[in-house]
C-alpha cells in the first residue's frame, strides 16, 4: 500500500511549486513585456552591464523550471538568491511598496525569505530529482 506525503511535505510542495510559477512569471515579464533588449537597456540604465540581462532571464526562467518540477529544487532556490538580493539592493531607494516609483523593495526581499525557507525545508512531495538535505534530520523522543 502506497503512503500518502505528510501535510508538511505537502506544504513545502506548494511553496516550491507557487515560488517556481513566480520564477517563471517574472522571467517572461522580461522577456515578453518589457523585452530582453528593453531589460538589458534598464540594467544599463542603473549601472550594469546590459549584457546581464540575458543570463539573468535564463537564471530565472529555467531555475523557476527546476522549482516546478522538483529537480534539484533546493540547489535552485539558493541560486536564485543572489538575483533577488541584487533586485532588493536596487529598489532599496524607491521605499518599501514595490508599486512604488521605480518599484520598491519588499518584493524581492519576501522572495529571498521564500528561496532560503524551501533551501531550508526540502524538495516536498512528488519533486523529479531530490536534493540532498544539509542537516541530518532527527526524530523527536
Amino acid at each position: 500500500m502506497q503512503t500518502l506525503p505528510s501535510s508538511t511535505q505537502l506544504g513545502i510542495t506548494v511553496l516550491r511549486v507557487s515560488l517556481g510559477l513566480m520564477w517563471i512569471a517574472h522571467a517572461l515579464l522580461k522577456l515578453l513585456v518589457f523585452t530582453l533588449p528593453g531589460t538589458a537597456q534598464y540594467f544599463a540604465s542603473i549601472g550594469f552591464a546590459g549584457v546581464l540581462a540575458y543570463p539573468v532571464f535564463a537564471a530565472e526562467l529555467l531555475g523557476g523550471i527546476a522549482l516546478l518540477l522538483g529537480l534539484y529544487a533546493r540547489q535552485a532556490a539558493l541560486a536564485l538568491v543572489p538575483v533577488m538580493a541584487v533586485a532588493a539592493w536596487v529598489h532599496l531607494p524607491n521605499g518599501w511598496v514595490h508599486t512604488s516609483s521605480g518599484g520598491g523593495w519588499e518584493y524581492p526581499v519576501f522572495l529571498i525569505a521564500a528561496s532560503i525557507a524551501l533551501w531550508l525545508l526540502g524538495d516536498g512531495a512528488a519533486a523529479i530529482k531530490r536534493s540532498p538535505l544539509l542537516v541530518p534530520r532527527f526524530r523527536s523522543a
